[in-house]
């Protein structure tokens, strides 16, 4: 089931995740960030902005502005679908037939009987407006700390971790990705 976010009709400030299905790294596995960016790339095509981010094994954080003509729902929704389709391709390139068998038999009867396939990313995913700037900051510090903190640990400093905005919030260095400084938009 898809969580719809209600959107007003004005431009609007996100947070949000979405997340591989069961939590197995399949960013990871598929070697999967760069078909991210190009959907970062879509989103800004669109007039949206990213603002921050993190790329994890197995999740995606990041804080998007969304012009009042765009439907942040909507965005999300088509994004996991197509990027889906590119992860099942993927693995079945490097052979990982055992996973994507295990994907295709978590697809619930119902689902199957209109066309999908394979469960590649938790049915939902969350998207909270961001109202003020202590939320705003709030969500800052746990995007670009999410690398380091907890089970992860995948870099000793958040700003070494290449699938994030840190390095650019910490030294105004952009990353892999150029990201939108929230003063830009956040008023």
């Amino acid at each position: 089931m898809t969580i719809k976010t209600s959107q007003d009709s004005d431009d609007s400030l996100f947070f949000c995740t979405f997340t591989c299905f069961n939590w197995i790294p399949l960013f990871e596995i598929t070697n999967f960030y760069s078909e991210i960016y190009k959907w970062f790339d879509i989103l800004v095509e669109r007039e949206c902005k990213i603002i921050a981010y993190v790329i994890m094994p197995n999740h995606c954080h990041f804080i998007v502005f969304v012009p009042s003509k765009e439907n942040i729902s909507k965005l999300v929704a088509n994004g996991k679908r197509f990027m889906a389709y590119e992860i099942v391709k993927r693995l079945q390139n490097i052979g990982k037939l055992k996973l994507l068998k295990d994907l295709e038999e978590s697809v619930d009867p119902n689902e199957k009987k209109i066309g999908k396939r394979h469960n590649v990313f938790q049915p939902s995913f969350d998207a909270k407006p961001i109202f003020s700037e202590k939320f705003l900051f709030q969500k800052l510090d746990y995007i670009h700390h999410n690398p380091v903190s907890g089970k992860w640990n995948l870099v000793e400093v958040c700003t070494e971790y290449e699938h994030s905005s840190a390095k650019y919030y910490e030294f105004g260095e952009f990353g892999i990705y150029p990201v939108t400084h929230y003063e830009d938009v956040f008023g």
